[in-house]
């Protein structure tokens, strides 16, 4: 029996790259993507060539409908959730002045970057509670329950041109307090990793300003992140090596968040 892995918009960018990770470590991984059925399908071709076994859900986890059928799946195929990761978000359809936001996109940018993981998390720490008191065998080796939110430096860091993803990614903190705290006795863990500027799709409409601020110092490490970089960190919690540690927030930033004279 393998260990499983729930990585939800996980057809591109740091959710793929978080699968394809795990699955060279003999994860079997439920990938959810929201629209691009052709990079999910990619992206399991990929996890395939690995030797690892996965599948591939289409899911919008702002919808509780399609957050349930993303469960039962998972389950249906492989019994279990060792591991969540909720990776899926979204940058406004369009950078507004604050004072020009639209209740629109305020309720699009929450519903999929706060609201869906919220309750996906609801559901799938029901699911890891209900094998715990089942006795339900784990595989071996047995990492502890996991659960892992993907953050950003933007919890923290105001951008008054998108001031809701800025809101989605702070409630997303607070979410990790939350369920660290909830789930801690029942021996599941929660982190947030918290990348800085990675090299995405989502970043790829501000590569000039980046690139010149990076060059300037920006970050002390004077480099774009990689989706890589974020997977990494993420195959370290999945693997135990943080046994201590819940509520933690792990910084994949190039030291963004130190303050500097």
């Amino acid at each position: 029996m393998h260990k499983v892995a729930m990585v939800t918009g996980a057809s591109r960018g740091i959710g793929r790259g978080i699968a394809l990770a795990l699955a060279e470590r003999g994860w079997s991984v439920a990938m959810n993507y929201h629209s691009n059925a052709a990079a999910a399908e990619d992206a399991l071709r990929e996890v395939q060539s690995l030797g690892a076994t996965g599948i591939i859900v289409q899911a919008d986890i702002a919808q509780a409908a399609a957050r349930e059928r993303l469960v039962t799946q998972t389950l249906e195929r492989f019994g279990r959730i060792d591991l969540l990761v909720n990776n899926a978000g979204m940058a406004p359809r369009q950078r507004m002045d604050i004072l020009e936001v639209s209740e629109s996109s305020y309720d699009e940018v929450l519903a999929t970057n706060l609201k869906g993981p919220f309750f996906l998390t609801q559901r799938v720490a029901q699911v890891m509670l209900s094998l715990a008191s089942e006795g339900t065998p784990s595989p071996t080796p047995t990492p502890q329950p996991g659960i892992i939110n993907i953050g950003s430096i933007s919890a923290y860091t105001s951008s008054i041109n998108r001031a809701e993803y800025c809101l989605s990614k702070a409630g997303m903190a607070m979410m990790t307090a939350l369920y660290a705290d909830r789930l801690a006795g029942a021996g599941i863990n929660v982190y947030e990793i918290r990348p800085g500027i990675i090299d995405t799709d989502m970043t790829s409409v501000a590569k000039t300003k980046y690139d010149k601020l990076i060059a300037e110092g920006l970050t002390p490490i004077r480099r774009w992140g990689s989706p890589g970089d974020v997977a990494r960190a993420v195959v370290a919690i999945a693997e135990g090596y943080f046994p201590l540690s819940t509520g933690e927030v792990i910084n994949v930033d190039g030291g963004f968040h130190l303050r500097r004279l």
